[in-house]
């Protein structure tokens, strides 16, 4: 029998994937740049299945049928654009590449443009999931050539998480880079949710006193009702976990966390598009700052804090926890959600939000039970701003916020960094304040540079400049833009 898909790479997430489209009845046959990597998996576990070796990319290209879908599992950057170069030689008119690593969704467009005028259709796809995702169902978030797509469809929605009501966490995103796009966000609200956990846990640790135990038993109750996800489960589950000594194994995990890059490219897209993702890059910057061990144990001797304990009535305050967790997590859905919504007006995508939202429904880091609410939310109405103005958020966050602001208050008091907790609280403030100091930076902006100023008497769009020393005259740097 014929593969119906060629395969690249066999590393963790590779391996795993190109077994679940065996398991879902697909013959796959598989390449690796290594081959005693692709040998070792012939004859572990993928012995006596439907795999096809592949020794070089021109017998890969050779057993596939016309015209080929052949996917990368590759590590994201020029390894990319190298295997690409190798494999062009063996391919025809016609023929689908598809990238299924972390690539940069600027690469990925540019990969489209540079194979769509030698005939070569391309797809770069956002997987998320992980190693277990990955064998037994991931989100997929595929886009670029949407020809390629009727063909590739069948084996996507076959391997794709299922999400509750059976739907495939699986659909076409869009042109260009936006499949990769949709991805980077994902998983810049991955960086946000774990960074907003963290932080709760360290309150229960360092200021209410409570054991693992006790917090493990406190996230698995907040798992059955309006937290239920992924990450909540997990952190659970890492609560429980004990070393060989019977001792919990989370306090021996160095306070280093490391990170591949795309919650940083999610900030800069953020940064180019000119929208306020200041959950996920302060989650972004706290990761940096956990890196830095040596200088924060220097720094810890040299400006030592009060050690402070809670007084209170503990279960209320674990009340206010819980909403100040799900407040942020609504904000941090909402910031990468607008990103999205504005990235696509840039690039002309038109994404639907509403899909996207079911998609992660399951399979991927960030499924939660309140996306079926975002796609409510955003198929109910297409204009959505931003999703904390969707009268069943909105009425969420207003009950959610005297809880919210307690915790951020008692936290800054007892000198517990929370970086996301806190500037998601100030990003609400800002986002539903009528009124900012922005004036008086614009003023000053004015001042030193000329750059001109809008007034509240006169229509938008019009520019003044103030001569405001008597001795800089009526020239101006130039156009007045925010």
């Amino acid at each position: 029998m014929k593969p119906d898909i060629g395969f690249i790479g066999l590393a963790v997430m590779g391996e795993n994937l190109a077994l679940n489209m065996e398991r879902n009845g697909f013959t796959v046959a598989v390449h690796n740049k290594t081959t005693a990597t692709l040998d070792r998996f012939l004859e572990g576990r993928g012995k006596g299945k439907r795999f096809v070796r592949a020794a070089t990319l021109a017998e890969l290209a050779a057993l596939l049928p016309a015209p080929r879908m052949v996917m990368m599992m590759i590590k994201a950057g020029s390894a990319v654009d190298q295997v690409i170069e190798q494999l062009l030689p063996h391919l025809d008119r016609g023929d689908t590449i598809i990238d299924g690593g972390n690539s940069n969704f600027n690469d990925t467009s540019r990969r489209q443009d540079y194979l769509a005028g030698r005939g070569i259709r391309f797809i770069g796809t956002g997987i998320s999931g992980g190693e277990e995702g990955a064998l037994n169902g991931p989100s997929l978030m595929p886009g670029g050539s949407k020809e390629a797509w009727p063909a590739l469809e069948p084996i996507f929605t076959a391997i794709s998480a299922k999400a509750p009501d059976g739907a495939p966490c699986s659909a076409w995103v869009g042109g260009g880079g936006a499949g990769h796009f949709v991805k980077m966000v994902h998983n810049g609200i991955e960086y946000g949710d774990m960074q907003i956990v963290s932080e709760i846990y360290w309150i229960m640790q360092e200021y209410l006193g409570l054991s693992h135990h006790r917090m493990r038993e406190i996230f698995t109750r907040w798992n059955r009702g309006k937290l239920d996800s992924y990450l909540i489960g997990i952190t659970a589950d890492i609560l429980g976990y004990q070393d060989a000594d019977g001792e919990p194994l989370l306090e021996r995990i160095l306070d280093a966390a490391g990170q591949k890059g795309t919650g940083k490219w999610t900030g800069i897209a953020a940064l180019d598009e000119g929208t306020p993702l200041t959950l996920i890059v302060e989650s972004v910057f706290a990761r940096c700052l956990s890196a830095q061990k040596d200088t924060r144990r220097l720094a810890s001797r040299r400006f030592p804090r009060e050690r402070r304990r809670f007084t209170g009535d503990v279960e209320t305050f674990l009340g206010r926890l819980h909403d100040a967790l799900y407040a942020a997590k609504i904000v941090s859905y909402a910031q990468g959600f607008e990103l999205l919504r504005i990235a696509s007006e840039t690039h002309g995508w038109d994404l639907d939000f509403a899909s996207i939202a079911r998609i992660w429904r399951g399979g991927c880091i960030i499924r939660s039970a309140f996306l079926d609410r975002i796609a409510e939310a955003f198929a109910s109405e297409g204009s959505l701003p931003n999703l904390v103005l969707s009268p069943y958020f909105a009425k969420e966050l207003l009950s959610a916020e005297e809880g919210w602001r307690s915790v951020v208050t008692e936290a800054m008091g007892a000198a517990l960094p929370i970086p996301a907790l806190a500037s998601a609280l100030s990003w609400f403030d800002g986002f539903r304040s009528e009124r900012l100091p922005a004036n008086m930076i614009q003023a000053q902006r004015d001042y030193f540079g000329a750059h001109t100023y809008e007034r509240t008497d006169r229509p938008r769009g019009e520019s003044f400049h103030t001569d405001w020393t008597g001795r800089g005259g009526s020239t101006t740097s130039g156009t007045y833009s925010v």
